[in-house]
């Protein structure tokens, strides 16, 4: 495993980090997370990330009844907070008195004194951004936190949030986590820019596009019955993915992968990784088994004449965004 700093803080993170949305605590057994997780851990992976709003609470403890097992300063513990945690006015949204009470419920849930990084897990438009760096850079005074990070914010936001914070003099923000695969690239164009000149790593999420890029969906036949795809509960982010004009690049793209003798993932991860701004890639996993292909992924390098070749069928579908 290699290790990248998260932006420009001195904190290191594993290149591979492992995520819990739509896993851990909700659809997958909670012995077999903790197996992923414990398996994570072996391998190298030093980063995992998690959020209050993954089925209520429930994936926090999951994580923290995992990690219990390792030295607390040997892992970084990632959380996020703004989705509705209540019924009332104020358990949403990134005012101070949720953040607070929030980051203290995190710290409960996943039985830590501290977080390694605490995230704005969107933009609210109905706090001042002031408010809530403010917020959270009280919560580093404290100890709560160690750092502070965002995810899926805009260019305009980050940069807003920048200037707020060399204005006021508060800890800067030291991360983005958006969206990012082959398949969706909008970070390209504005927010890596961006966030580069601010110093702000990104920790990329869905690096496999929901699982397209394992090549398991093929143009022209059904759904596989055990795949996330068919899984009424959690596939509605899938779906726009799912058509043959897609996939038929998609297998494209798994010809190259062949040809490196390498899976279809490990490049997915691999081509994330050849941006210097990016400072981990999650990925998630229901089984040990696809922790170990996926961390192979740190390991693989792309010459660049494989990255023209794979930008070639890219560029056929830039611009394609799914439900998000």
């Amino acid at each position: 495993m290699k290790y990248r700093r998260l932006g420009n803080s001195g904190l290191k993170v594993s290149e591979i980090g492992l995520g819990s949305w739509l896993t851990y605590g909700e659809t997958i057994g909670n012995q077999n997370a903790i197996d992923c997780i414990h398996r994570a851990y072996e391998l190298g992976i030093n980063f995992f990330d998690t959020a209050n709003a993954y089925n209520r609470g429930e994936s926090e403890k999951v994580v923290g009844e995992a990690l219990k097992s390792f030295s607390r300063e040997s892992y970084v513990l990632a959380t996020k907070v703004f989705f509705p945690m209540g019924e009332g006015p104020n358990d949403r949204g990134l005012s101070r008195k949720h953040i607070i009470e929030q980051c203290d419920a995190s710290l409960k849930r996943l039985g830590v004194d501290y977080l390694d990084l605490y995230q704005c897990h969107r933009f609210d438009e109905e706090t001042p951004t002031e408010e809530t760096l403010r917020a959270l850079d009280d919560l580093v005074q404290q100890g709560k936190i160690l750092y502070y990070g965002v995810s899926e914010w805009t260019a305009a936001q980050i940069t807003d949030a920048v200037h707020i914070t060399k204005e006021k003099n508060l800890r800067p923000l030291v991360s983005n986590q958006p969206i990012y695969n082959m398949l969706v690239r909008y970070i390209e164009k504005e927010v890596l820019p961006v966030s580069e000149k601010a110093g702000i790593g990104q920790i990329v999420f869905s690096p496999l596009a929901q699982g397209i890029l394992t090549g398991k969906y093929k143009p022209g036949q059904e759904i596989p019955s055990d795949t996330r795809a068919a899984n009424e509960n959690i596939n509605r982010w899938i779906k726009s993915y799912l058509n043959d004009d897609v996939l038929q690049r998609v297998a494209r793209l798994e010809g190259i992968a062949s040809d490196l003798g390498i899976k279809l993932s490990q490049l997915a991860v691999a081509w994330i990784l050849r941006q210097p701004g990016v400072s981990s890639a999650i990925v998630g996993a229901s089984r040990p088994e696809q922790v170990t292909e996926n961390v192979k992924a740190s390991e693989v390098e792309l010459s660049n004449d494989v990255l023209t070749e794979i930008e070639s069928i890219l560029k056929e579908i830039d611009g394609f965004v799914p439900i998000w």
